[in-house]
C-alpha cells in the first residue's frame, strides 16, 4: 500500500498536467478514446523512469517490502491511473461537449491499456526506457511503413474495428475480452516479477 501511494504521489504533478491536456484535446474535438488511451499509457511509464535509477531499485529492495509487493505496485498504480483518465474523459465530454459518451468506451480504454501495458512492462523489466523508445520509434516507423506501401486503408480498418466492437450488444463478447484483458495483465505481472527476482537476486 505504501508503494502504491509513494507512485501516486510522485506522480501527482505529471497527472495533473496529462489531465490538462487531456481536456484541451477534448475541446479541439480528438477522439477521447485514443487521447485517453494515450495519457494512460505516459503516466504509466512515468512510473518506470522515475524508479529506474539503480539506487532506487538499491532502497526498494533493502526496504521491507518483497519483490513481489515492488512489482504489483506498479501493476496496481497502472490501473489506477487509467481509470482515473477513463472517468476524466467520460466527464470531461459531458461537460464540454454535452454528450454521454457508452459506458463502454471508458472500458474499452481501460481494456487496451491493460493489454499493451501487459507487453510494455516485462519489456521495461528487463531494459532499459531508452531501448524502450528505440523500440517504440521502430514500431511508428513500421506502422507508418505499412499504412503507406500495405495496407494503406488500415486507419479506417482499425477504426471500422474499434466501431463494430462497441456497437456490439453481445455480452459474451465483452466478458471473453475482459476475462481475457485480466488474465493477459495477470501473466505480464508474474514474467514482470521473474525477470525482477533474475535482476535482483
Amino acid at each position: 500500500m505504501n508503494l502504491i501511494r509513494k507512485d501516486i504521489i510522485l506522480l501527482k504533478k505529471t497527472m495533473l498536467v496529462l489531465l490538462a491536456i487531456l481536456c484541451v484535446y477534448l475541446l479541439l474535438d480528438f477522439s477521447s478514446i485514443w487521447v485517453g488511451i494515450l495519457c494512460s499509457i505516459v503516466i504509466s511509464m512515468s512510473a518506470f523512469t522515475l524508479d529506474e535509477k539503480t539506487s532506487i531499485h538499491l532502497l526498494l529492495n533493502s526496504l521491507p517490502y518483497t519483490r513481489k509487493e515492488i512489482v504489483s505496485s506498479k501493476y496496481v498504480v497502472a490501473v489506477f491511473f487509467t481509470i482515473l483518465i477513463a472517468v476524466t474523459t467520460y466527464i470531461g465530454t459531458v461537460i464540454i461537449h454535452g454528450e454521454m459518451l457508452a459506458w463502454k468506451e471508458p472500458l474499452f480504454i481501460v481494456a487496451v491499456v491493460m493489454a499493451i501495458l501487459s507487453f510494455v512492462f516485462p519489456f521495461c523489466y528487463k531494459f532499459k526506457s531508452h531501448y524502450l523508445m528505440m523500440a517504440g520509434i521502430g514500431l511508428v516507423a513500421l506502422y507508418l511503413l505499412t499504412v503507406t506501401f500495405v495496407i494503406q486503408d488500415l486507419n479506417d480498418r482499425i477504426r471500422w474495428f474499434v466501431k463494430l466492437l462497441l456497437n456490439s450488444n453481445s455480452t459474451a463478447e465483452y466478458i471473453i475480452i475482459g476475462v481475457s484483458v485480466i488474465l493477459l495483465y495477470i501473466g505480464s505481472g508474474v514474467v514482470s516479477l521473474r525477470i525482477y527476482k533474475q535482476k535482483w537476486l
